[in-house]
């Protein structure tokens, strides 16, 4: 680029020159002009903040930090750059951390080195921050085990590193401690605010001719929260051996706790059957696996999950749905306010929380659809999941669920 650049300058001053060779020195009024452009200066920014909180959501630690990067109008390249930064009424702030943003680049890179291992490391710290937050003894067993499983592998790991993985990482290290320190006149630079509130940042850019402006802009430092938890639903796609222990027939979690109370023919069982799909090659070709629920044609069965939510939070689940053509049939998927106890109440505006009712029209028999249902979790700590079905057999399969940002 920078070759590109003086190409393009060294053009300009060719024709420049050209053309003040065609100018005579004997016209009235010619003659050199003093320079009066200045710098326009501006900045960008961006928030990269990192936080840790607990399992109660109470913090532990944030970095409150942004990248500024410095520029100036095209035509007057700035030389030299001065940061301050200010609180809102205008007094500096003398207890900021600046960070040389190269360090960042070379902690990603070492990172990258050390892939293997880093995926590791993260899966540990995953566990060992679930563990004391699962009520569940049984999870907590099968966390622990899996812990001591990573931590074997992490170690394997490490000691399976080639030597050119350890140079290169020892290089960038090296690079790392050799760094600047960063200072306000750096042309960019990571700033850490001590806490947060609305702060001033101001920048002078002076070029080469001495000539200098300032521009101001009023940066808001938000409150870390913590990261929303995304919600579990167990055996999603009705696989076998899906649970977190590795057992399961697939529908284990999507039982109704009372069949009498939830069923929609006011009696007999209410569990949902399993369709297994072992030759992937002839329909119905399922979206996950090769198991999906099913759901006959008189709509006795029904499906049913309790999961947790975070109040206030907003999601979007995802499921496929598929059904026989030979008369009209449909499956609701609702979500459902944790207090709903029967059938008959699952029916109530009052205890919907959000539902979707597809049918077979203009379908394809036993062709998997996708659809997608946004909620809001409003006060409740859990909802439930519970899907429906009449007039053909239909099929369900590869549930998710994401927190809408």
């Amino acid at each position: 680029m920078k070759r590109y650049l003086s190409n393009i300058k060294w053009i300009a001053l060719v024709t420049f020159v050209s053309l003040a060779s065609c100018i005579s020195d004997d016209l009235a009024g010619v003659g050199d002009l003093e320079d009066i452009t200045g710098p326009t200066p501006f900045y960008n920014f961006s928030e990269i903040t990192t936080s840790e909180f607990d399992c109660e959501d109470i913090e532990l630690w944030a970095k409150y930090e942004f990248n500024f990067q410095a520029g100036s109008n095209l035509a007057v390249n700035g030389t030299m750059y001065d940061w301050v930064v200010l609180d809102s009424d205008g007094n500096p702030i003398n207890n900021i951390n600046l960070v040389n943003p190269d360090k960042k680049i070379l902690e990603l890179l070492i990172d990258a080195e050390l892939a293997s291992v880093v995926a590791l490391e993260e899966d540990i710290a995953d566990i060992e921050f679930k563990i004391p937050c699962e009520d569940d003894p049984a999870k907590v067993t099968v966390l622990e085990a899996e812990l001591v499983s990573l931590e074997v592998a992490l170690a394997a790991a490490v000691s399976g590193l080639s030597d050119e993985v350890l140079q290169n990482v020892a290089n960038l290290e090296a690079q790392i401690a050799a760094l600047p320190a960063a200072t306000l006149q750096d042309q960019e630079l990571i700033i850490e605010f001590p806490e947060p509130g609305i702060y001033k940042v101001g920048l002078t850019v002076t070029d080469n001719l001495g000539k200098s402006d300032y521009t101001e802009t009023l940066i808001t430092v938000n409150q870390a929260i913590p990261t929303i938890p995304t919600p579990e639903i167990a055996e999603p796609s009705f696989e076998d051996n899906s649970l977190f222990d590795g057992t399961g027939d697939g529908r284990d979690s999507w039982r109704a706790p009372s069949n009498s109370a939830w069923s929609p023919l006011g009696g007999g069982t209410t569990v949902i059957q399993i369709n297994t799909d072992t030759n992937p090659v002839d329909p119905p070709n399922l979206p996950d696996g090769v198991q999906a629920a099913k759901f006959p044609a008189d709509g006795a069965r029904v499906a049913y999950q309790e999961i947790e939510v975070t109040p206030g939070a907003t999601y979007v689940m995802t499921y496929f749905s598929a059904f026989e053509e030979n008369a009209f049939g449909d499956m609701k998927v609702s979500i459902l306010a944790p207090t709903t106890s029967t059938y008959a109440e699952a029916q109530l505006e009052e205890n919907i929380i959000a539902t979707r009712t597809d049918t077979n029209e203009g379908r394809i028999d036993n062709v998997f659809k996708q659809h997608a249902i946004t909620f809001e979790a409003g006060d409740n700590e859990s909802v439930i999941i519970f899907a429906t079905n009449s007039g053909v057999e239909s099929r369900l399969d590869a549930f998710a669920i994401t927190v809408k940002q």
